[in-house]
């Protein structure tokens, strides 16, 4: 039997020690990570956090029952399941994470925007607003074209931030 994807609660703060853990027994382990920007004092600090906190993507064996020695694994909360089986996340969902992914797991915005397209703005204080991509600089970021109160506004965004409309 091929292996599964299975999702994996890890503990607080535990992803790097369950990662290490379940890698050194063998298990294929997927952790998309992403890049977040806080502020702590007067500046602003960027790291890398896990992009599900508190879960990965863990490839186990179902038919050898090879999962079952997840749960006893340092830095592993429990393994999501329904009712005695283990919940199986579709090939297709990991896969297409992964492909968003660079090298060390951290999700790259999309950049299949172009000029010309609609856009609509989903996180961020203009969220539901529906502009025009006027164009992408080399840092990715996305320049819009808003009409707000009657007057096209010119706003910088993340690729992230945006849907095609």
């Amino acid at each position: 039997m091929s292996d599964s994807w299975l999702l994996v609660q890890y503990k607080p703060n535990s992803h790097r020690l369950a990662v290490t853990n379940l890698e050194r027994q063998g298990f294929d382990v997927f952790l998309p990570m992403t890049e977040l920007t806080k502020r702590q004092g007067a500046r602003f600090v960027t790291r890398m956090t896990p992009l599900f906190p508190g879960y990965l993507f863990v490839a186990a064996d179902m038919g050898a029952m090879q999962w079952r020695k997840i749960n006893s694994t340092l830095g592993v909360s429990r393994i999501v399941m329904t009712r005695d089986t283990p919940s199986i996340v579709p090939d297709t969902l990991v896969q297409s994470l992964k492909s968003r992914c660079d090298t060390t797991g951290k999700i790259v915005p999309s950049t299949d925007f172009a000029p010309g397209d609609r856009v609509e703005i989903v996180h961020g204080p203009l969220s539901e607003f529906v502009g025009t991509v006027e164009k992408i600089d080399p840092q990715q970021r996305v320049w819009i074209l808003l009409e707000i109160m009657g007057q096209t506004s010119r706003v910088r965004l993340d690729p992230d931030q945006l849907n095609k409309d």
